[in-house]
């Protein structure tokens, strides 16, 4: 069963990626609107990353192949 807490920091860090976009969108940073975007979807991504190791481990301990 998936973990909800992964769900939850997935979107946290979304709602505040959006928020800091906007701020600084409004304030006519848009280089650094676009670097927070991309750092944030890094994090993201570095977090899923992270969630399918866990899952081939798994998966490696269920059929027995390591």
């Amino acid at each position: 069963m998936m973990d909800i807490d992964l769900i939850f920091k997935i979107a946290g860090t979304g709602i505040i990626i959006a928020v800091l976009n906007l701020v600084l969108k409004r304030a006519e940073r848009e280089e650094q609107a676009m670097m927070t975007t991309l750092a944030g979807l890094i994090v993201v991504l570095l977090v899923i990353v992270d969630e399918i190791g866990d899952l081939f481990e798994k998966v490696k301990t269920v059929f027995g192949l390591w």
